[in-house]
């Protein structure tokens, strides 16, 4: 299994590795910092670099069981060591963007008590989408009240992994409607906005609430009878 250093530390820029296998998919890394995408975090961008020649990458992904990064241009070969870099602006970016949404869930799920049904974000834009009845201007105004008085506060952000057994234990972790953990996944990763939100989740994160920076709530529409969408915008 391809070790996975995004899960270990989200702000790694640059890294080393060697390619174990070339794909018609892409190439295959023995660890990766690229975050292959998923839980509606898009994958990362960047380059590999090789004898001096850069590749770059614009799509990485799971593919059977592996993460695959694909590469624009011919010349890499199994066994050859590579140096990695992320298109670190776009990432970051993101990272704030996936922190805001955890926010956003954790305030209406404390003061609302809604589930989430869908959610997706790019760099600094994301929507989601909540089990309820009604929407309206007012409640909009107060939850971008009430998410940035969150963000200002500092919060903390812990990531831990846990058996899968142990953290299921844990109340109200899982937020979405539908529970869409994969049923072979042995361990949870859990990150933690202290004393605001606890979920299990895949993606990277901020240190704290305060890098995400202001976030406007920019529209919100119904979407059936109990689906309502928030979008939202943080500032560059």
């Amino acid at each position: 299994m391809v070790k996975q250093l995004y899960h270990i530390d989200s702000y790694i820029k640059e890294f080393d590795a060697v390619i174990e296998n070339i794909l018609p998919e892409g190439v295959v890394l023995d660890q990766t910092a690229f975050y292959p995408g998923g839980g509606g975090q898009p994958c990362d961008y960047g380059l590999l670099i090789s004898d001096g020649n850069e590749y770059k990458v614009d799509k990485v992904q799971y593919f059977e069981g592996t993460i695959v990064h694909k590469v624009l241009s011919d010349g890499l070969k199994i066994g050859d060591r590579i140096n990695a870099t992320i298109d670190w602006d776009r990432r970051y970016k993101l990272m704030r963007t996936h922190t805001a949404l955890h926010i956003l869930c954790g305030v209406v799920w404390r003061d609302f008590g809604a589930l989430v049904t869908g959610g997706n974000m790019e760099p600094l834009k994301a929507r989601m989408d909540f089990e309820l009845e009604s929407m309206s201007v007012d409640f909009a105004e107060k939850v971008e009240e009430k998410i940035n008085e969150e963000v200002l506060k500092d919060h903390k952000i812990d990531i831990n992994m846990l058996p899968r057994e142990e953290a299921l234990k844990i109340p109200d972790l899982i937020r979405t409607k539908i529970d869409l953990l994969p049923k072979h996944i042995s361990e949870l990763r859990i990150v933690d906005i202290t004393s605001l939100d606890l979920q299990a989740d895949g993606g990277t994160h901020v240190y704290s609430t305060k890098e995400v920076g202001h976030i406007t709530v920019v529209g919100h529409e119904s979407k059936g009878k109990i689906n309502k969408r928030l979008r939202i915008q943080i500032e560059d």
